[in-house]
């Protein structure tokens, strides 16, 4: 599954954004489960969090490639969002970006219906999930149509442009 976007990863040269849309995702992960009965990640303990991501994310920003991450988010936000809002300062430490944009602010854009990522603006992998937040039988599809990965880079700079820096949002 994420597979496909560590080798894209690995292949870009210059970007990778990701655009999340979902209210939640995967409520029977093992992480989540431990947030919900009350573990954190410990910020002074790095060898403690999401691993090897966070690994894949600080080679892949330590090379020079920027690599950012919108959510757009319903408030007040589901106990799945806290979830990631509680941890998205692993992902801010390993050089990535992320932005939140409150759901209420999007109804004048205009975008695509899935999650994706773009890498270099030439290469988009759609995420597919079930209505359950499991990922789908063919959970990514990955694309190399101009047209596509113009449209899907346009969608996500709309997102970010008003989208709330991590240090900045307060979720409702």
């Amino acid at each position: 599954m994420a597979t496909a976007v560590r080798e894209q990863l690995a292949k870009a040269q210059h970007s990778a954004v990701h655009l999340e849309m979902r209210d939640s995702y995967m409520r029977d992960d093992p992480e989540f489960i431990a947030w919900q009965q009350g573990h954190r990640p410990d910020p002074a303990d790095r060898a403690s969090w999401w691993r090897p991501w966070l690994d894949v994310v600080a080679e892949a920003t330590g090379r020079g490639l920027v690599m950012r991450r919108a959510r757009i988010v319903s408030e007040p936000i589901s106990d799945y969002i806290r979830y990631e809002y509680d941890g998205t300062f692993t992902n801010t430490a390993a050089g990535e970006q992320v932005r939140w944009l409150p759901r209420r602010q999007t109804r004048d854009l205009a975008l695509p219906g899935v999650d994706f990522w773009v890498f270099d603006q030439t290469t988009v992998i759609f995420n597919h999930f079930t209505g359950d937040g499991q990922w789908a039988e063919q959970g990514m599809e990955l694309s190399e149509d101009p047209a596509l990965a113009k449209l899907c880079s346009t969608a996500f700079e709309a997102v970010w442009e008003r989208a709330i820096p991590h240090a900045q949002y307060q979720p409702a």
